[in-house]
């Protein structure tokens, strides 16, 4: 190792990540600090962490969102290091500033380039400047309606609203036309507001039925940026990735060099370091777009690690202690293909209401080419404070449909009681003939979802 590594670092995080990220530590001979709510007394990250400290009761505001208290922890128990996994504090940029003012090193990107990406209009016009293509749409946060009403018909209708600090598919309205888009420019206002304190918004041109493909990104402190290439996340409810796979299926090899340059572009014009992730909107012409970046690991990244060989995570604490990349592109060619589904405690007869409760019995499948990343065991109680978020199976094939047959298997062979699951969905999906044979898009699981419960 070329730079010194951390001796301990924190995890600002709870469920699989923490796991995962625990484990990634081990493995590099770091100590890992666990913190938790009241909630997640009984949490496998606690238990398997050197040390654990509790940070507050169950709600999130007042714990795996409680800065001081999470930068208490690692002070007192002598944390170099914190690495904040996805959601929570993941891409607040004021976490990153105050990790840093400490004395410590936050594993992940600086202040600054989570905040330039998490204004979404900022995001755009810094990409847009750096020749990545982005969607049709206003060059910045828009004043009013009526300046909306104005764009919407330079670009044409249909038309997207989407907050500047956006995610999650929060603040996001479509608009057909301009009698639409009065209600819908207001409401996506309002929810911004709610959900990010934040009521700008932004417009751009809705791309009909795309895929959603997205590049993974590592980049070093010497400004070497590379590309792990593309994940497919098209199958998605409400904005919600469900399934995820790399390569994604059918895309062309031109079109797939051309998304790797561009989402290194970008990473490059705001020499971006770390893991990252370039989210592109694909059409049915194989044009594809800017969406927007994710200054963190993402849930999916087990699909890039099965197809290429590398931990993740290891490689974003490497980076964080300075080390340099040490490889480029051309040396990680992709092996086979990979398909990860999110099994989460919700009741999708039900439309996916959450499903917390005492998991009284489980088994996770296995078998070749089969990974389980997931923090759950018989006993364990899924709180309701959280993201359902119980397991990801990751299945592994020589190709795409060998990938396919053994999650087939894998979904089959998963058992869960006590609570219920998106398992008997998930299983529908691979079982539909659309889905095997790749023809997916962002609509599809609302096409699926409604033509099975049409009436025979």
């Amino acid at each position: 190792m070329l730079a010194p590594m951390f001796k301990r670092v924190l995890i600002a995080n709870r469920g699989e990540i923490a796991l995962r990220i625990l484990r990634a530590c081990h493995e590099l001979g770091i100590d890992t600090v666990a913190v938790f709510s009241e909630a997640d007394r009984d949490s496998l990250h606690v238990r398997l962490a050197d040390q654990a400290v509790c940070i507050g009761p169950a709600p999130s505001s007042q714990s795996y969102l409680n800065i001081p208290r999470i930068i208490a922890a690692a002070e007192v128990t002598g944390a170099d290091a914190i690495h904040p996994g996805y959601g929570f504090l993941a891409e607040n940029a004021h976490f990153s500033e105050v990790v840093a003012s400490c004395g410590l090193t936050f594993i992940g990107p600086s202040s600054e380039m989570i905040r330039s990406m998490g204004d979404k209009a900022l995001a755009r016009k810094l990409m847009s400047e750096a020749g990545v293509p982005i969607v049709p749409g206003s060059p910045g946060p828009v004043a009013d309606l009526e300046e909306a009403m104005r764009i919407a018909e330079e670009i044409e209708y249909p038309i997207m609203i989407k907050a500047v600090a956006g995610g999650g598919g929060k603040g996001m309205r479509m608009a057909a036309d301009s009698r639409s888009m009065k209600n819908n420019f207001m409401m996506a206002r309002a929810e911004a507001e709610a959900a990010f304190g934040n009521g700008e918004v932004y417009i751009e041109h809705f791309v009909e039925r795309p895929r959603h493909v997205e590049i993974q990104l590592l980049g070093d402190r010497m400004g070497n940026v590379i590309h792990l290439n593309e994940r497919d996340c098209s199958v998605q409810r409400r904005n919600q990735k469900m399934i995820e796979e790399s390569p994604s299926p059918g895309l062309a090899s031109e079109t797939r060099i051309a998304m790797g340059e561009a989402a290194v572009m970008g990473a490059k014009r705001i020499r971006y370091e770390g893991a990252g992730t370039v989210e592109f909107l694909l059409d049915r012409d194989g044009r594809f777009y800017f969406m927007e970046m994710n200054t963190r690991i993402q849930v999916e990244h087990p699909v890039t690690e099965e197809v290429t060989g590398l931990d993740l995570l290891k490689e974003q604490i490497r980076l964080a202690a300075g080390e340099p990349l040490g490889y480029g592109t051309p040396d990680l060619a992709m092996n086979g293909h990979a398909i990860e589904c999110r099994v989460c405690a919700e009741d999708p007869a039900h439309e996916f209401r959450p499903s917390p409760g005492r998991i009284t019995y489980l088994h996770m499948p296995g078998g070749p080419g089969i990974r389980v990343d997931s923090h759950v065991y018989a006993g364990y109680t899924v709180p309701p404070y959280y993201d359902s978020l119980i397991a990801k199976i990751i299945a592994r094939g020589l190709d795409r449909a060998e990938a396919v047959r053994r999650m087939q298997m894998a979904l089959r062979e998963c058992i869960v009681e006590g609570v219920e699951t998106t398992l008997p969905i998930l299983i529908r999906i691979l079982d539909d003939p659309a889905f095997q044979k790749g023809e997916v898009d962002t609509s599809y699981l609302a096409r699926f979802l409604e033509s099975s419960t049409q009436p025979s």
